[in-house]
Formats: structure tokens, sequence, C-alpha cells
């Protein structure tokens, strides 16, 4: 591809995004302070996600008033470039945008051998950013070439705090809800659960459904079977069917190998690794304090999205607190992203009790979550605190929290949180 071509495609991308950021309602990304004293370090900066989560949208708000040359490799006019014509690229690059201190390289892992150029255009002395929708391949190939002059930052679609503020939703600080308020949350906190946060399910909802199917198949084709040149198309997509639809549950390699009919639990683990790289997916440890142990246990499934769940039909009106889980675990996702020393389990003892999350930094368990659809004490099983205070016992953590519907309390050193303040981190 010539340098001219390239300049049209540029130029083309730089329109697109002025349009978007002009006619459609864009809101300022959640923890976005957090990560902007990164810009101007020399580190590499690398956005990882889902596809369709925001990566663009959160990098151009990082390098607002910056001179950033940007192209996007996830369009059909650059399909076929190969490393040999990054050089016209940033040629390209020069002659549409000027002198530039900053690169945005989008999509970027569409480019074999990219890593080779980004490391190049650090040794030039620009400030590089690139995005990505693949998790762990994206980290190998960094690891390789890019060793200490990156950091990753992990971007999800929209929490329900960044939903309620798409729709212009706000509490009035310091002060608790009005009936009418929170009857009010409650039914946004329905709907986030149902079509879940996809920026562009918010822009159309009555096609979010159609949207998200659409979306979930080109994730798969793209992401999954395009980037790993898998063979067996069909059985990839029912094994991403059946994890999706166990969302919340737990999962083994063996059980995959055998319902799907592979030739060994090891090829099960790779077609789940696949998933869990292009971020459909995500998988959770069983807690131990023994490495073998929490590698031989049976992993728990979470999805990407709860309106993904929905939208593949993969709920019945009995999976409500299933769901509240998952949304609860994309949650603690999203501050794990902050933490790098924050590690997420699950519990299971001897006796069967069950814990949903574990939360560990560094030697210590700091906090024990379990999460139940529940409006009031009578709700609550018992077995749901039993196991929570057997777990704290067990595990010598002093922080125990039950994440309901709508009840509130606190009774035998447990804390009953409502979802709806949870998320919106209004609890101490």
């Amino acid at each position: 591809m010539e340098v001219e071509e390239l300049k049209l495609v540029i130029v083309d991308q730089q329109e697109e995004l002025k349009r978007v950021f002009k006619e459609e309602r864009i809101i300022e990304r959640e923890f976005l302070d957090n990560w902007k004293p990164l810009v101007d370090s020399v580190l590499i900066k690398v956005i990882t996600g889902v596809r369709r989560s925001g990566k663009s949208t959160f990098s151009l708000q990082m390098l607002a008033d910056r001179s950033c040359g940007y192209i996007n490799f996830d369009d059909e006019r650059l399909v076929g470039l190969e490393v040999d014509d990054l050089n016209k690229v940033l040629q390209a690059l020069y002659e549409v945008f000027g002198e530039m201190r900053f690169v945005f390289l989008d999509e970027v892992q569409n480019i074999d051998g990219w890593e080779l150029f980004v490391n190049r255009l650090k040794r030039a002395g620009l400030n590089v950013f690139v995005t990505g929708s693949n998790a762990r391949l994206l980290s190998r190939e960094l690891a390789t070439h890019l060793t200490g002059r990156h950091v990753p930052i992990e971007i999800f679609p929209f929490s329900f705090r960044e939903f309620l503020a798409f729709d212009g939703f706000a509490l009035e600080k310091g002060k608790p809800p009005s009936t009418r308020e929170k009857a009010l949350l409650l039914k946004k906190l329905h709907e986030y659960l149902q079509i879940g946060g996809f920026p562009e399910v918010l822009k159309d909802r009555p096609n979010a459904g159609r949207y998200l199917s659409t979306l979930y198949s080109t994730i798969l084709t793209k992401d999954v079977v395009g980037r790993q040149r898998i063979k067996y198309i069909k059985t990839i997509r029912e094994i991403s069917n059946y994890l999706v639809s166990n969302f919340s549950r737990p999962i083994t390699f063996n059980k995959i190998k055998n319902v799907f009919g592979l030739r060994s639990p090891h090829t099960s683990k790779n077609y789940v690794s696949y998933l869990e790289e292009s971020y459909l997916i995500f998988l959770v440890d069983k807690f131990s304090f023994k490495e073998k142990e929490r590698t031989a246990s049976p992993k728990k499934v979470y999805a990407i999205d709860t309106g993904v769940i929905n939208a593949l039909a993969f709920r019945s009106s009995e999976d409500f607190g299933r769901l509240m889980e998952n949304l609860v675990f994309l949650e603690l996702m999203r501050k794990k992203a902050l933490d790098s020393l924050l590690e997420l389990y699950y519990w299971k003892g001897y006796t069967g009790h069950e814990v949903d999350f574990v939360l560990k930094r560094g030697t210590r368990v700091n906090q024990l979550i379990q999460v139940t659809y529940a409006s009031n004490a009578g709700e609550i099983e018992k077995r749901e605190t039993r196991s929570l205070l057997k777990a704290a016992r067990e595990l010598d953590c002093s922080d125990s929290l039950i994440i309901t519907w709508d009840y509130e309390d606190e009774a035998g050193g447990i804390k009953f949180i409502p979802i709806w303040k949870w998320l919106l981190g209004l609890c101490s």
C-alpha cells in the first residue's frame, strides 16, 4: 500500500472521529483521572479490552489537547498491511498531522510484528498509545519486546455509574435518595442488567439484542477464529455458547472435553483460553494457599457483559441472582484494573460451603463477598451466611459482605449492602 493511499484512509478516519465527538453523546470515562498522570510518561500506554468497549474514546480523552497522529488498523482498507508497510504508515501520519509528540495506533494487533515498530517509535522519542482487543496474546507480545517499557490499562464496558451518567441521572451528594429517586434507580439497574454497558447499546436501546448478538459473532469471528486460525469453527462457537450460558457457575476442562468430544482436556483448555483472550469470558480460580489445588480445581466462569448473556437468551427468570453475581464480578474486575496487587478467587470448603468472591492482596485475604437476590432478611438463605462465617474463620478475614438486591443491615459480623449502593460506592 502506498503512502498516498494510507493518507486517504487516515484523513477519512480523522473526519469520522470528529463527527462522532461532535454529534454523539460522549461521557468522560470513569477512572480517567487515575490514568491521566501517565499521559506524558515515556512508557508505552497499552489499552486493552473487549471490542467496542470504548478503548479508542478513552485513549482520545487521555490525549485531549495533545498533538497526536492517529490510525485505526481495524479498517477493511488496511487488510493485508504488513510490518514492512509500517514505515509508510509513519510517513503518512507525519504528512497528515505534521510534527507529532504522540502516536495512537488503534487495534494494532491486526498487524503481525507491530511490537517491533512500536519499540522503534519509542526509541525515536515518540509517546506511543496502542489499543488491542486481545488480552493474553498482546501481553505475550509485549513481554517479548517491551519488557518494563509499557503500562497496561484495561477497559470494560460502561459501569453502572457510567450508565447513569450517560442518562444524566445523578443523586445529590451526601443525601440519601428519596423514595422516587430510589425507585428510578432500581428501574435503571434493572435496565442495566438487561442491556449491559456497551456504549453503542445505550445509544440505540430498542435494538440492543440485535446489536449484541452481532457483536458477539464478530468477536468470535475476528478475535478468536481469525486470530487463532481455528479450523473447527462450529466447535468453538458451541463451546463459547456453553460457557456464556453457564455464567457464574463452575466449569472443568474435562467436562468440556466430554460434552464436545474433544481429544483431551488440554484441547478444551486451549479453546477456553482463546475465548478469554478475546475478553468474552473470564475464569476465576478456587482459593487455596496451595498452587496445585488452585490449578486442579474447577473454575468459575463469567461473561463480559450481562447484556450479551440476555441477548443470547442464556437466562431464565430463576437466574437473576447469578446475573447479579456476574455484575458484581465485572465491577470487581474494574477495581482490579486499578490495583495490580488485588487477586480475585471464589472459595469452597471441604464440607461444600461456598463463597462467591475472595479478595486477596499480598498474603492476606481482605474481604469475602456473597451475592444474593434478596430484599429482606427472610429471603437470605442460612447457608449463605454460614458459608461466609465459616470462610471468615478459616481464612482469618474480618470483612464479610453480602450484596443484596435491596436489604441493608449489619448482624453477626456480616454487612448486608444493596447492590445499587455498592455499585455506586455509597457504602463504607
